[in-house]
């Protein structure tokens, strides 16, 4: 599947820990419609630059909901393992105090359907089945819409943390085209003038800059 951008976000149901504590067996991106969703992938509960990337989404969890944008983390660990990580205190390498939904992508499902599993399985010869490396997810990131549609992107690899500003900056972006209709030129900041969307447009943005 590859490049989800401008199609619709895959459609899942799954088990999920919300509020740092309650477990929900029949979580979906559904219950968001009307609202932004930024949804990120990371490897594994209990490992080392995971717990620094979701407590920065939970930092700026506050400044997500002004904009009227939801935060999602998934991975392939369980249910259990995820309630269990956010029991743990920060100093201990734990995540407790993350409020946002931490979905259980046990059946590795929904990271093969947004195309950030790692690794591949098949079945061999003798009809057994095979994996070559670790089934987990890579640090995959998708901004979706109101509508449910994926309207940015990006995959990190393992060992490669995320800037949440920059996701930050992004909704901003996508916020500011709607209500203007002008479009965001490199290094557009909220608060910066946008482009329209046409030559003559270009043209006064650049003789300005």
């Amino acid at each position: 599947m590859g490049v989800l951008v401008g199609k619709k976000a895959p459609e899942f149901k799954a088990s999920a820990v919300v509020d740092g504590n309650k477990f929900v067996e029949d979580f979906t991106l559904e219950q968001y419609k009307g609202k932004y969703v930024v949804m990120f992938f990371y490897p594994k509960d209990f490992t080392f630059v995971c717990p620094t990337e979701l407590h920065a989404f939970q930092e700026k969890l506050a400044e997500f909901k002004s904009k009227n944008v939801e935060v999602v983390a998934v991975s392939t660990d369980t249910e259990q393992s995820h309630w269990g990580w956010l029991q743990m205190d920060k100093k201990d390498g734990g995540i407790k105090g993350v409020t946002y939904p931490i979905v259980a992508d046990t059946n590795k499902t929904i990271s093969k359907n947004y195309d950030v599993l790692t690794g591949d399985f098949f079945f061999d010869d003798d009809d057994y089945l095979q994996a070559t490396g670790e089934l987990i997810a890579y640090r995959g990131l998708f901004l979706i819409d109101r509508e449910g549609v994926v309207r940015h992107q990006v995959v990190n690899d393992l060992p490669l943390g995320r800037n949440v500003d920059e996701v930050i900056r992004m909704v901003d972006a996508l916020q500011f085209f709607e209500e203007n209709g002008e479009v965001c030129p490199a290094n557009w900041q909220k608060g910066s003038e946008g482009m329209k969307a046409d030559h003559d447009g270009v043209a006064d943005y650049l003789a300005k800059h």
